[in-house]
């Protein structure tokens, strides 16, 4: 960078004046002295206000035209404003134009000057190129407009002037002027075209937040579930991103684009839920996504469209944090290859995914490392990060060992519009000192043609981007600028000069180490990652569950949750209970303890699947915790496959043996088919009771007598039966004859059988009636019973 280069060219007359007034002072001021001897000296606080320390603040709001030629008219708008606690009278908002900017440094001095500096401050333009104010009342504002011709303005030759406006006035307790308040800026001035234009790759960044979970409905089209719906408010007119949008299609930049982003714009055209608390409500800005995805996919034609690594992880956490971790670096290839993809899917444009941009710029050897890790052969680093000891800005890109390629972005002018430009004045500035920059960087060298790149801050704001974008307007005639994409910046032609040097591991900032992702960071997504595996094996659909929990923890290691460590602990708390949520519908349902009767018997042992898919490539295994007393097929466990349907359960019988009486303790636990465990195991008991022989004799024994009772009961009320209904018969006959004598003896007879109920066997009639039930009587066993189950929960 050209820190204290001179820029060639003859003293413009504004210098000369200012040069004579400087020498006019000088040898006035021993002649003041003398006559000032024996007067009280001003105290401090005099002395500052008489040298004008600011008690009315200046704000410059417009400046154009920004970068103007000769035949043009300056206007200047802004604001006068009384801070102190004294009425300003007499006052005069005049212009002031300095000599003529020698170096880049010089003008970061400049615009870190504060209060006026006599003597070193140019005077004023005066009348009539200036603004009178007869009174300012304290606390009140005014505001004042400036138009001087260019021509009067003294610009004898181009290159970069300071331009400054200041309040000139008079309080009730210093009643003579002083000046009182003075803001600077810049003036660019190259009215002809450069031999050489300097060529600007500016890069046009569309990154955000982490706005999508791992969560997604349990319909067929797995409605994406969005931590909130912000994102939409940076889509609508007047948000971020609408603003990038709006603005970069009419500019000569390259985009820089996150996959993650328009991926989750993508996921937000059609239906979507919001987390709100502990529930979900319907997303209903799907037109809002489907309008800036269309302006987006045209902005982008014609221009060069970079991806970043799906996600934008933080290459530098990786680094000096993650590495060490297994699987983090593979993660980044994955993220890698899925960039190239979603851009051309969701905007029909091949993007490059040649280039690694690291936070900030900022690269030691284990970042250029981590950055080319996954591919990529252009690192984007940063001119304060990758420093040149040169007076001049060389160009940006550098050879490094390996074909690896650092483009080295221009510090100065990527951080030329950072902080809070909200305000007209801010916005003014950042532009005027933006031009300035780039226009001292070409004429350092005019003879020699620069390629310089340019790299903002990841997320502008909506007032950073109308500035960037006004910054680049002002370029666009084109004087001593001429736009170059970044593809093109990475193979020009590289300086012998600049440093190919990468910045050792010291150099790295403190500050952003303090806001990397920690060690445990990456050891939970590697857990997140193990977890995933072990559980995508089982799955008859797969496809369902990897690739929301793969990009979620891609965007566990964005860069974006910089500074947001609070915030990416949960986002990595909740994806990994979501996660083992799902795993646990998969799972053994308790059992209570069991009574095994015999030498054998089957133990059931139910699975449940209360996933929406079916489960396979899982295998129970059963342990019996005393194989002297149970075991499986002369072995202590045994093994089982399982598959289960989608909301499904399987019962799995395991054979058993019992040799002794007592308890058993049982494990169940269901493995993949490589044997790795999963899920929790269940341990119950099984309490054996052997029956013997003798045991079973006996109890035969007690049945058969059993049997046999209850068929003389049943022959004895059958012969019974038999018995009642011949008595009735012959009561009705005899009822039909007219022979007494006959009667009454059937009725004796009659009547000592229903008496006695108790007629000798010989006697009694056997025979069976058609009205009577056929006798269930079948043939009973005398043979003990086979080997079976008798299970009793």
């Amino acid at each position: 960078m050209a820190e204290a280069a001179a820029i060639q060219g003859t003293v413009p007359s504004p210098a000369r004046r200012w040069l004579r007034r400087t020498a006019s002072l000088a040898v006035a001021v021993p002649l003041l002295a003398g006559l000032l001897q024996g007067v009280t000296a001003p105290t401090a606080e005099a002395a500052q206000k008489a040298s004008g320390s600011g008690s009315v603040e200046v704000s410059l709001d417009t400046l154009a035209p920004s970068a103007p030629v000769e035949s043009d008219t300056l206007t200047i708008t802004g604001t006068v404003t009384n801070e102190g606690k004294q009425a300003v009278t007499n006052a005069t908002v005049d212009l002031r134009v300095g000599p003529r900017m020698t170096s880049r440094s010089e003008i970061e001095d400049i615009g870190r000057s504060g209060a006026y500096r006599d003597g070193r401050d140019p005077a004023p333009l005066g009348k009539p190129y200036s603004v009178a104010i007869p009174r300012l009342g304290a606390g009140l504002s005014k505001d004042f407009t400036l138009t001087v011709p260019v021509s009067k303005l003294g610009l004898d030759d181009e290159g970069v002037y300071q331009l400054g406006v200041s309040l000139t006035g008079q309080t009730a307790s210093q009643s003579y002027d002083r000046v009182l308040g003075i803001e600077r800026t810049f003036l660019p001035y190259e009215p002809e075209d450069t031999e050489k234009k300097t060529q600007l790759s500016y890069l046009w960044p569309l990154i955000s937040t982490t706005h999508v979970s791992a969560e997604t409905g349990a319909n067929q089209q797995q409605t994406p579930v969005f931590e909130n719906d912000d994102l939409a408010a940076e889509l609508a007119p007047g948000g971020r991103l609408h603003e990038m949008v709006a603005l970069g299609k009419d500019l000569p930049v390259t985009w820089v684009i996150d996959p993650d982003l328009l991926a989750s714009v993508d996921a937000m055209t059609g239906p979507y839920r919001v987390k709100s608390g502990t529930t979900e409500v319907p997303g209903r800005n799907q037109a809002v996504a489907e309008r800036w995805l269309d302006a987006l996919e045209k902005a982008v034609q014609g221009h060069k469209v970079v991806a970043l690594p799906f996600a934008d992880p933080d290459l530098a956490s990786l680094a000096h944090h993650g590495k060490e971790v297994p699987g983090s670096l593979s993660h980044l290839q994955q993220a890698t290859a899925l960039a190239s993809s979603t851009v051309e899917t969701v905007l029909h444009v091949k993007p490059s995914t040649d280039f690694s941009w690291p936070v900030d710029g900022a690269v030691d050897p284990s970042v250029m490392a981590v950055a080319t890790s996954a591919g990529a052969r252009n690192v984007i680093a940063r001119s304060d990060s990758f420093r040149d000891d040169l007076s001049y800005t060389p160009t940006s890109a550098r050879p490094i060992a390996g074909g690896t390629t650092a483009i080295v972005s221009d510090a100065t002018l990527s951080k030329a519009f950072q902080g809070d430009l909200i305000r007209a004045e801010n916005s003014t500035l950042a532009v005027q000192a933006f031009l300035a920059q780039s226009l001292a960087t070409t004429l350092e060298m005019p003879e020699k043609q620069r390629s310089v790149v340019v790299a903002p801050q990841r997320m502008p704001t909506t007032a950073q981007a109308h500035s960037m974008a006004a910054g680049l307007k002002g370029l666009s005639a084109g004087r001593w600028t001429q736009p170059q994409d970044l593809l093109a910046a990475a193979v020009s032609q590289p300086d012998p000069d600049a440093s190919q040097r990468v910045p050792g591991s010291g150099s790295y900032p403190r500050k952003l180490r303090t806001q990397e992702l920690s060690t445990e960071a990456f050891r939970q997504m590697k857990d997140t990652r193990d977890q995933l595996d072990d559980f995508k094996v089982i799955l008859s659909a797969p496809d369902r569950v990897v690739p929301p929990f793969t990009n979620a923890i891609s965007r566990q290691m964005s860069t974006s949750w910089r500074g947001e460590a609070p915030s990416a602990a949960l986002y990595r708390q909740e994806v990994m209970i979501y996660l083992r949520d799902l795993t646990e519908e998969v799972q053994l349902i308790e059992k209570s303890d069991l009574t095994l009767s015999g030498r054998s018997a089957t133990i059931p042992v139910t699975v449940q699947n209360k996933l929406l898919q079916g489960v396979d490539q899982l295998v129970l295994r059963l342990t019996s915790g005393n194989r002297t007393r149970l075991q499986f097929d002369g072995e202590s466990f045994a093994e089982l496959p399982v598959k289960i349907d989608g909301g499904h359960s399987q019962s799995v019988k395991f054979p058993a043996s019992a040799n002794a009486n007592g308890p058993v303790p049982m494990t169940a636990q269901l493995f993949t088919e490589d044997g790795t465990p999963y899920g929790a195991p269940m341990r119950f008991t099984v309490k054996v009771s052997e029956i013997t022989p003798t045991v079973m004799l006996v109890i035969a024994g007690g049945v058969l007598l059993l049997v046999l009772a209850g068929i003389r009961m049943y022959s004895q009320r059958k012969r019974a039966a038999a018995r009642n209904a011949e008595a009735e018969a012959e009561s009705e006959a005899s009822e039909g004859e007219a022979d007494p004598g006959t009667e009454g003896d059937t009725e004796a007879g009659s009547g000592s059988e229903a008496m006695t109920g108790d007629e000798p066997d010989e006697t009694r009639t056997d025979s069976v009636q058609p009205s009577d039930p056929t006798p269930d009587t079948g043939s009973e066993s005398g043979d003990p019973s086979g080997p079976g189950e008798k299970v009793d929960r």
